[in-house]
């Protein structure tokens, strides 16, 4: 296996792809069309920034995380830095379309949006849960990221920092409203999930898997049901105003009242049979659910 290329700044991606010399130390917006050296298929990379792809007309699948991912016409995805990236397949008889705008998270450091960064959860989402736009969509966020590339273009003045930022953060708010809009568009699909990661819980708790792989987290409850963290979170928010966390603790928190009303069971090994290690960690989640620590609740 090829070695790993660690890709840390904005000049060594634009050397890599062959393209013009960045005019911005920390941001680029890159076409496509213009790439003289696409990845080699099966290499592997890190990219230690953040990017934004916009696919429009070509056929290019990727592998993201644990993803392969087949970047269909109309989709944006967000990708979050350290994330590893492997270029499956790439087509050499279409025309290449679309952009890609990616920035160094020293960019936003000491800013506003670089402490707020972390609540676009979508830069956590998997590949298949990438953003489908519609044709308007496009041209809204292609204008801001276009306006973006003009001011980062122009000779920089006290002001072209904070006008950066500033777009940088109207592409991502859009980006939220869009997510929020294909959440709505996709409600019979979420329902589905809903159904599922209720049984998968249900399940979960009715067994002895939690003696067995312990209290499930929100990553571990993800991974099973085919999601990034990030995303099931967000549906399940959007779609019944609880986290997943909220979820496990709701599941965990009723089997735990069936065992303790109907059961002689001592409360150390109820705790057990619900995944925790140390039986104080489940009175202290139980009480703050509850209002009663689990004796007095029995009681």
């Amino acid at each position: 296996m090829s070695k790993i290329i660690k890709i840390e700044s904005i000049a060594q991606i634009n050397e890599m792809l062959g393209t013009e010399s960045p005019r911005h130390p920390l941001i680029t917006l890159l076409d496509p069309a213009k790439v003289k050296r696409m990845p080699v298929v099966g290499q592997q990379f890190t990219l230690d920034l953040y990017s934004i792809s916009l696919k429009t007309g070509h056929e290019c699948k990727l592998k993201y995380g644990r993803q392969s991912y087949d970047f269909q016409e109309g989709t944006l995805i967000c990708m979050a830095p350290g994330q590893m990236i492997e270029p499956i397949s790439i087509s050499e008889n279409t025309e290449l379309e679309g952009w890609t705008l990616i920035f160094h998270p020293d960019l936003i450091r000491k800013s506003a949006l670089g402490k707020k960064i972390n609540e676009y959860t979508f830069f956590s989402y998997d590949t298949h849960e990438a953003l489908h736009l519609s044709n308007q969509e496009r041209r809204t966020i292609t204008d801001i990221v276009n306006a973006i590339r003009d001011e980062y273009s122009k000779n920089l003045d006290a002001y072209s920092h904070d006008l950066i930022i500033t777009n940088i953060e109207l592409l991502l708010n859009y980006c939220s409203r869009f997510y929020g809009r294909q959440f709505i568009t996709r409600s019979n699909e979420c329902k589905d999930v809903i159904v599922r990661f209720e049984e998968f819980l249900k399940l979960y708790f009715d067994t002895s898997q939690p003696e067995i792989s312990g209290y499930p987290s929100v990553k571990y409850c993800a991974r099973e049901m085919g999601y990034s963290p990030g995303y099931l979170s967000d549906l399940l928010k959007r779609e019944t105003g609880k986290s997943t966390q909220e979820h496990i603790s709701y599941y965990m928190i009723e089997k735990a009242k069936g065992m303790l009303l109907g059961t002689d069971e001592p409360v150390n090994k109820i705790a057990r049979s619900m995944g925790f290690e140390y039986p104080q960690h489940f009175s202290k989640i139980f009480k703050n659910k509850t209002g009663l620590p689990p004796g007095e609740f029995r009681h």
